[in-house]
């Protein structure tokens, strides 16, 4: 299928298109829309910077189901909050998965070894939910359907909003576009605000919230602007930690309190400084099993689930966005269960792409499905337990698993999304490239409740990652796409 040039559709011959990319980095550079560069050559490593990978165009997207896709996150989150306060469900349906995936089984383990300490907190215990439901038109069918809701890999919201400040300014200027076809995106507030609501709910006056990183994170920048914006807009201040940090420094008091050092911890300093008096708001635990390297960071993360803190996302929240249960939740009368208010499932459902389990293999409609991906698996995705990119199976790779017929039970099969291609202007380290993109649209959520109480639930923002039309994954981290934003028509 043949697409125009996107430059051509703002009237940019390819000199004016150059101009504007070096427009583009300068901006990026100027405001904080950077990731880290991790380049050997730099003085400090560590500190050296790149603009985040972005698109110098915003892309085309229709109006109406941008408007849809904020409408129903707060019912998303109302979801995702019944499906993980419902503990046996969440057992019993990730069970089959859990017996061939270690890691769904060890997050399973730890809600369970964790469930004493959470259920004597009663009224007092504080979950807090930072989510993101992705989304992608299908141009065969005409739907809209989702991808995934993420629970734990949320990331990017504050870039993203950055991102449409970026193209406010650059095709503002004098390029006919009305501000109002770039729609608002608070992601860079709501998300801090939502921490910061935990915090004032936990009522422990001088708490810190803990960051939990990756050692080497490249987007520390996206971080650090929730840092920046918790500490200027409600006086929280941010301690960064690696589970493994956790694991050495931490320590839960008698009464459920964590209690962390008063600064970052410092492996040239042989002693941890003393512990803050008083505990912290929400940690961020990781989502990925190369994050659990050894035992020691899986000490760290039932630390945190053993104490009183919010846990952004907790064990229970992590387990809710899992592809088996976004696959089970997709059976006949699965959101009836936890929406049960009329109209709220249908609303979800309408959402919903093509979805089956592989736990029972001689069932004869999971033995149909599977010989039709076999057949067809350009119409398939292979999915593990997992958040963040780079995981799926797609074409030969998904053949050869769903041949092979181990282990599928930790997998969910999934219709591929097709949406329509589009010309599109990607740009990195400096240098653009013009050709076929596609674009997924995410919404972000914030949902806070303390015991019965829901104290917040509102859609907070949105991302727009476009990448190459040759490319099946779309993690802007793991390398595949750009940050982009939309142009409402």
């Amino acid at each position: 299928m043949a697409t125009s040039s996107r430059a051509a559709e703002f009237g940019l011959s390819s000199q004016q298109l150059d101009e504007l990319v070096k427009d583009s980095v300068v901006w990026a550079n100027q405001h904080g829309l950077v990731v880290a560069l991790n380049s050997k050559e730099a003085s400090v490593p560590e500190l050296a910077v790149v603009h985040a990978p972005l698109s110098a165009l915003p892309v085309s997207f229709p109006r109406e189901r941008f408007l849809q896709a904020k409408a129903v996150m707060p019912l998303f989150n109302e979801l995702v909050d019944a499906v993980a306060r419902d503990e046996r469900y969440l057992e019993a349906t990730l069970e089959s998965a859990a017996r061939f995936d270690e890691f769904t089984a060890r997050l399973l383990a730890l809600l369970r070894s964790s469930r004493a300490a959470r259920l004597s907190r009663g009224s007092k215990d504080l979950v807090l939910g930072v989510h993101r439901s992705d989304y992608m038109l299908d141009a065969p069918s005409g739907g809209f359907l989702q991808v995934e809701l993420n629970t734990i890999a949320s990331s990017f919201g504050c870039l993203s909003s950055l991102i449409t400040s970026l193209h406010r300014y650059t095709v503002g200027r004098g390029l006919g576009v009305a501000p109002s076809d770039l729609p608002d995106n608070p992601a860079i507030d709501q998300i801090p605000a939502g921490i910061a609501a935990a915090a004032a709910a936990s009522d422990k006056p001088g708490g810190v919230v803990v960051m939990v990183v990756q050692p080497g994170e490249r987007n520390a920048y996206d971080q650090q602007w929730i840092q920046l914006r918790l500490w200027e807009a409600h006086g929280l201040r941010t301690l960064r930690m690696t589970l493994a940090d956790i694991a050495t420094h931490a320590t839960v008091s008698p009464d459920g309190t964590l209690m962390v050092p008063s600064a970052p911890p410092s492996s040239s300093s042989p002693l941890p400084p003393p512990p803050a008096p008083h505990p912290p708001p929400p940690p961020l635990p990781r989502y990925s099993p190369t994050d659990y390297p050894s035992e020691v960071e899986w000490k760290g993360r039932d630390v945190i689930e053993s104490s009183d803190a919010a846990k952004c996302p907790s064990v229970a929240y992590q387990l809710a966005g899992s592809k088996k249960i976004q696959q089970a939740l997709a059976l006949p009368g699965a959101l009836e269960r936890f929406l049960p208010a009329p109209g709220a499932a249908a609303q979800l459902s309408a959402f919903f792409a093509g979805l089956w389990g592989l736990d029972d293999l001689q069932d004869p409609g999971t033995a149909a499905i599977v010989s039709q991906a076999i057949a067809d698996p350009d119409s398939y995705v292979l999915k593990p337990q997992r958040e963040g990119g780079g995981n799926n199976m797609y074409g030969d790779e998904l053949v050869a698993a769903l041949q092979a017929g181990e282990g599928l039970s930790a997998y969910i099969l999934m219709q591929k999304i097709r949406p329509p291609p589009v010309s599109g202007v990607l740009v990195r380290n400096g240098l653009w490239e013009e050709g076929e993109v596609l674009s997924e649209l995410g919404i972000y959520g914030v949902f806070l409740r303390q015991g019965q109480h829901v104290m917040l639930n509102t859609e907070a923002g949105h991302l727009v990652r476009t990448k190459r039309s040759d490319s099946n994954e779309g993690g802007v981290a793991a390398g595949f796409a750009v940050l982009d934003s939309p142009l409402l028509v």
